[in-house]
């Protein structure tokens, strides 16, 4: 169960300190737990290959929702094995391969580019080839960015927004930034030098920081270093009120470091992702899904940004989900690195497809159930 009459007061805690203030919790902070223990079980049914339905909560049944480890979802998966660990080796070609998978964040665009050019390197990279190729798919009508990220476009010079991005990519590289991020003495100092190119804001330059992280060439900890997006400090506001404003890296670090504790106070099996625990970057995502499924659960609770229905409604996906993680992790019990998806395939999927259409946002309040 998830949210119900049931549960209030069941477990509950009437207060927490986090940085010196003293937080009351609104119902939503049991919530927040049980989501994330009911979504791990709907990730780890998917995973064992059970049939569907695989959760007994109808906002979990009827609305998208990422995974409770940001690695485990389905792009940070692909990155991870066709981008990080997938051709040369050497950090400046993996960071660069990283960068422009992620400026456009989107697996069919990522497809098209490997389709035509083969291998995607620095070495051999032609500003006038990428920005063919990507125009080209433009004029067509196919979308080039995932919807995941705001990507703002930096002012260098060019038309198109995707070639200020190559060029935004060019000015990186050329800049040093690979070396620059490897040898920042931490996490947040690696970050800073991210936020300092033109068109980065301090969210994406931390979301890049995490995939950047995932390959060999870094070996920050998910427990360095966190910075709340805009979604975080949604749900931050409905777990605990007005009260954090402004503390909410603190928050994060406190849901990470007494997630044991929660979890056992609410009975909760959750056993992490093979035994790692929830690490920063996974929580601040979590208080952004919590942020969604409070929309509907917790309607009568605020937020910041005054949103009341959640978008995107689940739609299955039927390729197999992929668990494979960064080696240095120690989760891949001897499991191979999975096989890149053939180019020809690729190009079958990107082109003539359209987006499809959003189905309506439903306006009543699910009943919520025993999961």
């Amino acid at each position: 169960m998830l949210a119900s009459d049931r549960y209030v007061g069941v477990g509950s805690v009437p207060s927490v300190k986090v940085a010196g203030r003293e937080l009351r919790p609104t119902p939503v902070f049991g919530t927040y737990w049980r989501f994330a223990a009911a979504r791990q079980a709907v990730y780890e049914a998917r995973l064992s290959g059970q049939s569907p339905p695989w959760s007994g909560d109808p906002i979990l049944s009827a609305y998208r929702f990422t995974n409770c480890y940001r690695a485990a979802d389905r792009v940070s998966q692909y990155l991870i094995t066709q981008v990080c660990y997938c051709g040369d080796q050497s950090w400046d070609e993996v960071f660069f391969r990283v960068l422009l998978f992620k400026i456009f964040n989107r697996v069919a665009t990522w497809r098209l580019l490997t389709a035509q050019l083969g291998q995607v390197t620095w070495a051999e990279y032609d500003f006038a080839a990428y920005a063919a190729m990507l125009g080209g798919a433009l004029v067509a009508g196919e979308r080039l960015y995932s919807a995941a990220y705001i990507m703002p476009p930096p002012r260098l010079g060019e038309e198109r927004k995707h070639s200020n991005h190559l060029r935004l990519l060019e000015l990186m590289m050329k800049d040093r930034a690979p070396e620059k991020v490897a040898e920042a003495p931490s996490m947040s100092a690696a970050f800073r030098v991210l936020a300092g190119y033109p068109g980065i804001g301090a969210f994406l330059a931390y979301q890049y920081l995490i995939d950047l992280n995932y390959a060999a060439g870094l070996g920050f900890s998910e427990m360095d270093f966190v910075v709340p997006g805009p979604g975080a400090r949604d749900g931050i506001r409905k777990c605990f009120g007005a009260a954090s404003d402004g503390i909410e890296a603190d928050v994060i670090r406190y849901m990470a470091d007494t997630q044991d504790e929660h979890f056992a106070r609410l009975g909760l099996r959750f056993g992490g992702l093979r035994g790692r625990p929830l690490q920063l970057i996974d929580c601040q995502n979590l208080f952004c899904e919590v942020d969604k499924y409070a929309r509907v659960a917790h309607p009568e609770v605020p937020g910041i940004s005054g949103r009341t229905r959640i978008k995107q409604t689940y739609r299955r996906d039927l390729e197999p989900v992929n668990a494979w993680f960064p080696p240095k992790w120690g989760l891949n019990q001897a499991e191979p690195l999975p096989e890149m998806v053939s180019p020809d395939a690729s190009v079958r999927e990107f082109i003539g497809r359209r987006p499809a259409r959003r189905p309506a946002d439903e306006h009543q309040r699910a009943q919520l159930v025993m999961f």
